[in-house]
């Protein structure tokens, strides 16, 4: 078997970052949905639209360095997202608190990776012409706006996640 020179091997980068953006979007439009209500909808959408977006961004940047996308990795992993989705969270039927702070961590890890392939794109934009590094700054910028938008998101459901109540303090005993 021949290994794939530098081309190859960034092709192949681009086409499983390509397909962990699909499972990104479906898991921020996920979130977006189970949040409408709440007062953190129009962020939680407006997440979901930029991972939607930057998406497209890995999309151009393939087509512009004339690369095909391997759709079959992004069914893939769109798969396992609805299959992540099977959770234990201590209900059957409802979303627990605990729902929402495994999904913030889990779209935290996806965009600290996205942020990861701007830096590497940006690290090999002077060896490769059809890369942009003004537009790299500019996608690893949003990417660093939405770790901080989900840092905050995180915090706030680890406190709902972990909040006592009264029901739930242990009884204390008397000597």
């Amino acid at each position: 078997m021949t290994t794939p020179g530098s081309r190859g091997l960034l092709h192949i980068y681009l086409t499983d970052h390509l397909a962990a953006a699909a499972g990104g979007v479906a898991l921020a439009r996920r979130v977006a949905r189970s949040h409408r209500d709440s007062a953190d909808a129009e962020r939680l959408k407006r997440l979901a639209d930029d991972i939607a977006a930057d998406r497209g961004a890995l999309l151009s940047i393939l087509r512009s360095l004339g690369m095909p996308a391997r759709r079959y990795k992004s069914v893939a992993v769109w798969a396992a997202e609805k299959g992540g989705r099977l959770k234990l969270n201590g209900r059957l039927l409802s979303r627990s608190p605990l729902s929402d702070l495994v999904e913030v961590e889990a779209l935290r890890l996806a965009v600290e990776g996205k942020a990861a392939g701007w830096r590497t794109l940006l690290a090999v934009a002077d060896r490769e012409r059809g890369l942009d590094a003004a537009h790299l700054r500019t996608l690893l910028d949003r990417a660093a706006a939405q770790i901080g938008l989900l840092e905050e998101l995180h915090a706030k459901a680890a406190g709902t996640a972990f909040r006592e109540t009264r029901t739930e303090r242990p009884e204390t005993v008397s000597p």
